[in-house]
C-alpha cells in the first residue's frame, strides 16, 4: 500500500459492495471511502473474508493475528474503487455458505457473537499499539453491530489508540448475545454493566459501540433525533439522549456513477433532465419485461424495498386493490414470506396490471427506478434510504412516509410527496394527489426536474466526516 497521506482512516465494515451487500450498509462502506481519498483522507476497508470477498478480490498476506483462539491472515487487496481493502482470513468463521449473518436456511448464524467479536476485536487491535501493520490509522470507523466492540475492545486496552467513530445504520438491529459469551469474548467483567456492555441481562454489541466510541454518527439528521425517543429508540433512547453531545447526523450519499441516467447500462434509453422525453421508452421496457399491458398513458407505480414491516410491506399490500385502481404496480424485493404470498396473489388478480419480482435482480431495479412514474417508500422508520435518492435522480418522483432520511431528502410537493400517518389509507391518499400533480404536465415536469437537480452525491457527507476525523485525531499508535 502506498504512504499514508496526513489523516488516516480504518473502516471496519461488515459488507463492503461489490464485494459483500445486504443493504444500503454495504453501498456507503464501499462509497464513502473513495470519496474521502478523493479529499486527501487515507481511508481504507477492513472486511471479514466471506467466500465472495476472497473470490472478488485478488490478495497477498501482509500479517498474521490471533485472537480469542483463533488464527488468521491479513491479505492486501483494492476495491473496484481503488480503494484499500484489507481482508479478514479466518475460514473458520467466515469460509461458509449462505450470507454475511444468516445460514442459508435463513436463520442467524449461532456464532455470530464470535464471528463479529473476532472481527471487532482485530479492527481494534489495528488501531492500537499492537498492531503487525507498519499503516496505523488516526481514527477507527466502526459500522452497525457487528463493528460495535471495536470500540469497546479499543478503549478497554491498555496502551496509545485510535480515536474511534461508530455510526448506527439502523438501531433495530443490535446484536445482542447470551452474557456467557463476555468471558468467550474476552471482555473484562465491569464491562459488563448497564453503563457498559449490558442490556437487559444480555450482551449488546450495539451498545458497545455507543458507549465506547468517541463520537457517534447515524446516517440522517432527522433520525439522530428520531432514535433519541422511546418509538424509535429501540430502548437505547435514553443512552443515547445522555450521549447526545457525541451523536451527529450525517445524510448518506449514493454512487452517482453507478446510478446515473445518463450512463445506466441496465435503462433501455439513457436520458437526463435535458431529455426527459426518453425516459419513456424504459416505462415500456418495464411493461414488457413484467408482463404489464404496455400502455404510455398509464401511471405505473414502482418499489424496490426488502418486504417487511419496517418498510411498510403490510401497507401496500393493504393498499394493493386500491393501488390497482389507480394504475400498474411494479415490485421487486424479498422478505417476509406472508407478504411475499399476498403480493403475488395481488399480482395473480390483477394479471397486465400487477406485477411482482420475488428476489432481487439489480438490472430490474434500475429499470423499475427509471420506467416508474411513482415511487413508492412507505416505511415505517427510514434511517436514510436510498431509493428515494436514486428515483429522485432518475426523474421518477417518491411518494414517502415523513420520517429519518426520507423527511430530509424530500421536498414535499417540489422533488416528492411526504404523508405522516403510517396507515395504507394515508399511502393511496398520497399516491392520489402525485397523480393529480402529475395530470399537470407542467407542474409535474417541475417535480421531476427539481428532484433530478438535488446534489445526492457523497461530497458533502465526506467533507463532514473528515471534519469529524480531523476533530477526533489522535497521534498515530507507535
Amino acid at each position: 500500500m502506498q504512504g499514508s497521506p496526513r489523516l488516516s482512516v480504518l473502516f471496519a465494515a461488515p459488507e463492503c459492495a461489490p464485494l459483500a451487500k445486504t443493504g444500503g450498509l454495504g453501498d456507503v462502506c464501499a462509497a464513502l471511502p473513495a470519496a474521502l481519498r478523493e479529499q486527501g483522507v487515507d481511508a481504507r476497508v477492513l472486511l471479514p473474508g466471506y467466500p465472495e470477498v476472497l473470490r472478488g478480490a485478488p490478495a497477498q498476506m501482509i500479517a498474521q493475528v490471533s485472537a480469542l483462539g483463533f488464527e488468521a491472515r491479513l491479505l492486501e487487496a483494492t476495491l473496484p474503487s481503488g480503494v484499500p481493502l484489507i481482508v479478514l482470513d479466518c475460514p473458520p468463521l467466515y469460509v461458509r455458505g449462505g450470507g454475511p449473518y444468516l445460514a442459508p436456511s435463513g436463520e442467524d448464524w449461532p456464532d455470530n457473537a464470535l464471528r463479529f467479536g473476532f472481527f471487532s476485536r482485530v479492527a481494534a487491535q489495528l488501531a492500537g499499539a499492537s498492531s503487525p501493520l507498519a499503516w496505523r490509522p488516526h481514527v477507527l470507523h466502526a459500522h452497525d453491530w457487528p463493528a460495535g466492540l471495536a470500540p469497546a475492545y479499543l478503549r478497554l486496552a491498555a496502551g496509545a489508540r485510535a480515536a474511534s467513530v461508530f455510526t448506527i445504520h439502523n438501531l433495530a438491529f443490535q446484536g445482542l448475545f447470551d452474557a456467557s459469551m463476555r468471558a468467550r469474548l474476552a471482555l473484562p467483567e465491569e464491562s459488563f454493566a448497564p453503563e457498559g456492555l449490558e442490556f437487559h441481562g444480555r450482551l449488546s454489541f450495539m451498545k458497545g459501540g455507543i458507549v465506547y466510541a468517541d463520537a457517534i454518527t447515524t446516517v440522517s439528521p432527522t433520525y439522530a433525533r428520531e432514535i433519541q425517543q422511546p418509538e424509535q429508540g429501540c430502548g437505547l433512547d435514553g443512552l443515547l439522549r445522555d450521549r447526545r453531545a457525541a451523536l451527529t447526523g450525517i445524510l448518506n450519499g449514493i454512487d452517482t456513477t453507478a446510478w446515473n441516467p445518463l450512463a445506466d447500462r441496465h435503462l433501455a434509453r439513457n436520458y437526463d433532465a435535458a431529455s426527459l422525453e426518453r425516459k419513456a421508452a424504459n416505462k415500456a421496457a418495464l411493461q414488457r419485461r413484467l408482463g404489464l399491458t404496455p400502455d404510455p398513458k398509464v401511471p405505473l407505480l414502482g418499489q424496490v424495498a426488502r418486504l417487511t414491516h419496517q418498510k411498510g410491506a403490510d401497507l401496500v399490500v393493504e393498499a394493493g386493490e386500491r393501488l390497482a385502481a389507480l394504475g400498474q404496480l411494479a415490485i421487486l424485493g424479498a422478505g417476509e414470506r406472508r407478504h411475499e404470498a399476498a403480493l403475488r396473489a395481488l399480482a395473480a388478480r390483477h394479471a397486465g396490471r400487477v406485477a411482482v419480482h420475488i428476489g432481487f435482480d439489480e438490472p430490474l431495479a434500475h429499470l423499475i427506478e427509471a420506467g416508474a412514474d411513482l415511487f413508492l417508500m412507505p416505511s415505517r422508520f427510514e434511517p436514510c434510504g436510498l431509493n428515494q435518492l436514486y428515483s429522485q435522480r432518475y426523474g421518477t418522483p417518491p411518494v414517502a412516509r415523513a420520517t429519518g432520511g426520507l423527511a430530509d431528502t424530500i421536498e414535499d410537493g417540489q422533488t416528492g410527496f411526504l404523508f405522516e400517518p403510517q396507515s395504507a389509507e394515508a399511502l393511496v391518499e398520497a399516491v392520489r394527489h402525485a397523480l393529480a400533480v402529475r395530470a399537470q404536465p407542467h407542474a409535474w415536469r417541475a417535480v421531476q426536474l427539481a428532484g433530478m437537480a438535488r446534489d445526492a452525491s457523497w461530497s458533502t457527507a465526506a467533507r463532514r466526516y473528515a471534519d469529524l476525523y480531523r476533530r477526533l485525531a489522535s497521534p498515530v499508535p507507535a
